[in-house]
């Protein structure tokens, strides 16, 4: 497969990066971005759009897409001009920053996830768009604030989900070992994965509603935005778009990373109410002396630090180019180069892969409209995974 790339000034051919495993990564030359950190499709557009860890939002056009019987070659324009402009009102330090991007499902609104100037808190925006390369800055609501007490663990994931309601991802407030209780404690919203309704606003006047269903919004023994608890920093989850499970990679502490599979009932609530057990737990061991809450989830794959330092949670993968993945959960580790993949069946995992593709310094997995998947690397580079 050959993938060719128009800068905003230059046109490259990639050269795709052999392997073994039947997997490859094409580079996707786009030169002027600055540590890329999310990536999101918006829905019915095979353009890319991408969220620049100091606050920009960039828009990486296909310009043409010609397939031939031995390879695709596929032209990209990168807009001279960011989407969207925020650095301003961004912290852009370690773990803070512009952390989290997603579209609305009918594709009108943008959503951000990032850490305020110059408090350090998560404040979560959407924006209305106009065309596919217009944002209207005016439109800028703001829907979420959540204090942070420390620099670290802002968590920043914002995915919806199969029910069409807006996911938030955030970290156990920060420092080591979870020293405010965040993580066990269902009354705060750090630690946690939230569900919201952005659409409609909530009968106390909040910008937003709280959907039907979630575990607490009734019983009033935790947040009502609630969704899961027990995360330490879940650096990236999301829905398997077949079957709806819900797949999150929490970033451990000083020994285990884990990957954690919610299977969805009838293809939604999954999660609904879960523990994993954080700090209680580390992966599937104790941690400082605690044992696995009552009811708590166990990850179904956790991995040492001797393979690796902050697993980057993926995506199963659903999309064409590569029949031999179909289902496989694809992910990767900060510390390590390549791709990794797990094959389970139901709660079982029966295949475990390391594909060591020259990708080194990963920020984030992203996803575009196929379903086909991408590598962000902080180094500016974005590289699609293509068949060996």
């Amino acid at each position: 497969m050959t993938t060719t790339v128009a800068g905003a000034a230059s046109t490259t051919t990639a050269q795709v990066r052999p392997t073994l495993g039947g997997v490859s990564l094409a580079t996707v030359e786009v030169g002027n971005l600055d540590s890329p950190i999310a990536l999101a499709a918006r829905p019915g557009s095979a353009d890319l759009y991408v969220a620049e860890k100091g606050g920009q939002v960039r828009l990486i056009k296909v310009i043409s897409t010609v397939i031939s019987s031995t390879s695709t070659r596929v032209s990209y324009q990168v807009q001279s001009t960011p989407l969207l402009d925020v650095s301003s009102d961004v912290i852009d330090d370690g773990e803070r920053g512009l952390l989290g991007m997603v579209f609305s499902t009918d594709g009108r609104q943008l959503y951000l996830d990032y850490t305020r100037q110059p408090d350090g808190n998560t404040v979560v925006v959407e924006y209305t768009l106009g065309d596919r390369t217009t944002v209207d800055a005016r439109s800028r609501r703001e829907l979420l604030v959540v204090k942070q007490p420390f620099a670290n663990h802002n968590g920043g994931q914002l995915v919806f989900g199969p029910d069409g309601y807006l996911y938030i991802g955030l970290g156990d407030g920060g420092s080591g070992g979870d020293p405010n209780g965040n993580g066990q404690n269902t009354t705060a919203l750090l630690g946690k994965i939230l569900r919201i309704d952005p659409s409609a606003p909530g009968p106390d006047g909040s910008p937003y509603a709280i959907p039907p269903g979630n575990p607490f919004a009734v019983n009033r023994q935790g947040a009502p935005q609630v969704w899961l608890y027990g995360a330490r920093n879940p650096w990236r989850f999301t829905f398997d778009s077949l079957t709806g499970d819900l797949w999150v990679g929490d970033v451990g502490q000083n020994a285990y990373e884990e990957i954690d599979r919610l299977p969805a009932v009838g293809g939604f609530d999954a999660g609904k109410g879960a523990n994993l057990g954080w700090n209680e737990m580390e992966g599937t061991h104790p941690y400082k002396g605690g044992s696995n809450p009552p009811g708590a989830v166990l990850p179904i794959f956790d991995y040492g630090h001797d393979a690796g330092c902050a697993v980057i949670g993926g995506y199963v993968y659903r999309g064409t180019k590569i029949p031999d993945l179909a289902g496989a959960y694809l992910y990767a580790d900060s510390c390590r180069t390549g791709v990794r993949g797990l094959q389970v069946d139901g709660s079982t995992v029966i295949d475990t892969r390391t594909w060591d593709l020259p990708a080194e310094s990963i920020s984030s997995l992203g996803q575009d409209d196929a379903g086909e998947l991408y590598l962000l690397l902080a180094g500016g580079s974005v590289l699609k995974i293509t068949p060996g």
